[in-house]
């Protein structure tokens, strides 16, 4: 079993949900059930995944989880889009937040990759 704390993209991907939180306070009253709630669970899952992922005992179901986990950065970066075109977040909050869910989408396929066995060697 791996302690999932001691990885980056764990740590960075808590960071996003407690980012995407506090951007989610600031959108309209209306939104608490809609946008709001969807842009919290698709963060949460991000960490989730990757936490179940390291409880997994083999290298290709910890990748697995870890592509959920991409998935679920993709709906947050597609869900904050959204905001952003409704003017729910200023441009220089929807700046900071996609390009730091950028640069952990790419940490964890990097990741993933040192998961994955050598196809040269099969």
């Amino acid at each position: 079993m791996r302690d999932f704390r001691k990885y980056r993209i764990w740590q960075d991907a808590v960071s996003i949900t407690n980012d995407v939180y506090n951007i989610t306070e600031g959108f309209p009253r209306k939104e608490i059930y809609g946008l709001s709630n969807q842009l919290q669970r698709a963060a949460v899952s991000i960490a989730s995944n990757i936490a179940e992922g390291a409880s997994r005992e083999s290298a290709v179901e910890f990748a697995h989880f870890l592509e959920i986990a991409i998935g679920s950065a993709f709906e947050v970066e597609t869900q904050l889009i959204i905001a952003y075109q409704r003017n729910y977040l200023s441009q220089d909050s929807f700046q900071k937040i996609i390009s730091f869910l950028q640069e952990e989408e790419k940490s964890i396929n990097t990741f993933i990759q040192t998961l994955k066995p050598n196809k040269a060697n099969s």
